[in-house]
This record gives structure tokens, sequence and C-alpha cells, in this order.
């Protein structure tokens, strides 16, 4: 693309989101003057360097109703959710508690599905529920799956590709209910819906920096004290992060998720009122607009700025290759260099072409109004040419 060229309009939100301004600008210091080792602990530069991070650990903790000393910083979302599921059902194995049990989803993040599939493979029983045709899983076919075996249930906050709401807090008192540990992938959730881990009664919670506005490169785990959760570390080395985590922390990026949790709980309202309002304006227009246009997921519980669609007779591939002028994606980031449709609207039961057609399209901060009303008018006519070149496919 020439610099002459206007970038398309992003409307990927769920991919990832541009790092905030105001986070750069935490960030800056702890780059060049302030670039202690937070370790070390006998001089100025580290003292500085860990009250940096401390600070950005107490504003993380604030985001979902933790404490400070709940919260391990790691890599990302994916590391954070290889340590709570691995973690705790490895614990429970070599504490030989007769419990090797594991449940998840069918539409979960890949990350955890693998984890499961890798505890399956170590000899662990695992079970991957169903879910409804609106994406939200049955709570009583969930109960039903629990037995005294059972050591963690892993159910997603919010849905990265059709950004469907899980009932957390329904899930969370039945695996307390019956002394099960509940962890959930936060990534898409956090700091974009309100999420407090007491509440809900979540005992370990996966948060994602990239997606919250915040710098690549840095997540955390939120693991409950009071009743305590016990993992065993996926990384051996100088015992950091009260041993959960070893590994040197880094400043910089701490810093960078602090404050992006900071803005996101004091904005958070405000930003889905002004998402749902976009997201609901841009439905209207293009459902409007055209024939054939299927909202995947749950019409009311899902995230402020998610809408994924699918549009009878075409291929969402196809779509975006017909619209340079708008950044959107077929489903996970993760996964979408596959040439299969998404497993995620399978899973709800789309037959393959409707599955093949989803397009997921996400609203952000920097969304502006205009955007969203040429994005629209951009996707309209982009299916209808490509439905003129192939009329019968749309029959």
């Amino acid at each position: 693309m020439s610099e002459t060229t206007p970038r398309p309009i992003y409307l990927d939100y769920q991919a990832t989101t541009p790092t905030d301004e105001r986070v750069v600008q935490a960030m800056l210091p702890f780059l060049h003057e302030k670039f202690g080792n937070p370790h070390s602990v006998h001089h100025l530069y580290g003292h500085e360097a860990e009250a940096a991070v401390e600070a950005a650990r107490a504003q993380i903790a604030a985001l979902i109703g933790a404490e400070p000393r709940e919260i391990v910083f790691t890599s990302g979302a994916t590391e954070s959710n290889n340590l709570a599921i691995k973690g705790a059902a490895r614990f429970a194995k070599e504490r030989q508690d007769h419990k090797d049990h594991v449940v998840t989803v069918a539409s979960e993040h890949k990350c955890v599905l693998e984890c499961v599939s890798r505890l399956q493979r170590e000899g662990f029983r695992t079970t991957i529920l169903p879910v409804e045709r609106d994406g939200v899983v049955d709570l009583q076919r969930l109960e039903e799956a629990l037995d005294e075996t059972t050591v963690l249930v892993s159910v997603m906050a919010a849905n990265n590709e059709i950004g469907v709401l899980q009932p957390v807090a329904e899930i969370g008192r039945l695996c307390r209910g019956h002394g099960v540990l509940f962890h959930s992938d936060a990534a898409q959730a956090a700091g974009k819906v309100p999420l407090d881990v007491n509440a809900m009664t979540i005992d370990l919670l996966s948060i994602s920096g990239h997606k919250i506005y915040g710098p690549m490169g840095i997540g955390a785990l939120y693991i409950r004290r009071r009743p305590r959760v016990r993992l065993i570390p996926e990384m051996d080395g100088g015992g950091q992060e009260r041993g959960f985590r070893s590994g040197t922390v880094p400043t910089p990026l701490s810093v960078g998720l602090g404050e992006a949790c900071r803005i996101a709980h004091e904005e958070m309202e405000g930003e889905a009122r002004r998402l749902t309002e976009f997201r609901e304006s841009f439905f209207q227009r293009v459902s409007g607009a055209l024939e054939g246009v299927e909202l995947n997921g749950h019409r009311g519980l899902r995230l402020p700025g998610n809408l994924n669609l699918s549009f009878r007779g075409i291929d969402a591939e196809r779509l975006i290759r017909a619209l340079p002028e708008v950044a959107v994606s077929t489903g996970s980031a993760c996964t979408s260099a596959a040439v299969e449709p998404s497993y995620v609207l399978r899973a709800l039961g789309l037959e393959e072409d409707m599955a093949r057609a989803g397009l997921r399209i996400g609203f952000g901060r920097q969304t502006t109004a205009e955007e969203v009303s040429r994005a629209a008018e951009l996707i309209v006519a982009a299916v209808r040419r490509l439905r003129k070149e192939a009329p019968r496919a749309a029959e």
C-alpha cells in the first residue's frame, strides 16, 4: 500500500486493538529512564520498577474485583490459559486426589481446546460440551457433566468469534456447589463488560493486554487465594510471580497493561453504550439493504462491539478480498489461516456453506460513526456485486 492510499477502515477489534496513546505515554519512562529490573531490590532503579509493576498489578486487580496479590503476569491469554488449565489438572493428579476430569465447551478458543486435548493425551478424562444454536452453553447439560472426579471447568466469558457472553456467574455458582474449579478465558470480555471474580465465583481468569488497548506480549492470570487455588507451574526458574511464572517481569509491558485496565475500568460503561449503538446501526443498515443476512450468536448476549454475520451465497474469504477498503476477518486471528469453515460457527449447527460465509466485524475505541456508515455501504455493495457475479449461489 502506497503512502497516498487511504488505510482501510479497521473493524477487526476482536483480533487486536491499537495501543491507546495514554498507555504508550505511561510505558515510555520504563523503556529508557526507569529501566531497572523489578527484582533488583537493592537500589533505586529496581525500586522504581518494582513499584511500577505493583501499581500495575493493583490496576488489573481493580478491573475484575480481585486482590493485587492474586494477579500473576504472563505473556498473554494463551499462556494464562495453559497455566490455569494444565496447572490445576496436573496439581490434582500430583496430589493423587482422584480428580482427573476436565470440562470445556466446543466453541472455546483453540488454545483452551488444545490444552484440554493435551491433558487427554496425558490420561485425563475430558468432556467437550456442545453449545446451543445461539452459542450459549446449556447449564443443565453442564451440571450433568460434573461428577466427583471433575477438577476444572473452563468456559470463556465472551467468544472471540461470535462475541457471545456466557452465563459465567451461574457457571461459577454451579462449579462452587460441586467443589469444582472454574476457569474463564476473559481475553475478549475484560475491560468491555463488567467482571467481578468474587460475585461470579471465578477461581482462575485470563486477561490479554492487546485486546484492551494495551501492548502485545503481556497478559495476566487471576489465581484465587481464598479458597486457595494451587497450580503446577509451566516454567521453572527463579520463582518470580510467587513461583507460578518464573522469569523477569517486563516492567514497560506490565505498566502498559495496568494503564489499559485503569482506562477500561473508568470508561467501560460509556464505551459500551457507544459501541452498542454502532453495532445496532451497522446491523440495521446491512440487514435492511440485503436479503439472506444471518446474525450468528445470541442477539443480545454479546460484546457491545461485535457482530458475526453470514451472507447467504457468499464465501467470506472472497468477500474480504473484494473489500480492500475495510479490515475485517472470518474469525479467530489464531486460526484465520485455516481453509476449513469456522469450527465455532459449525458448533452452532450452521451448515458448511453458511459457516464459510461468516464474517467477524468488530468496532472499537477509535471507530467513528462515519466509518460505521461507510463500512456498511461498502459491504452491501460488495455483496451485491458478488451475488451478481454468481447469481445461482445466492438462490
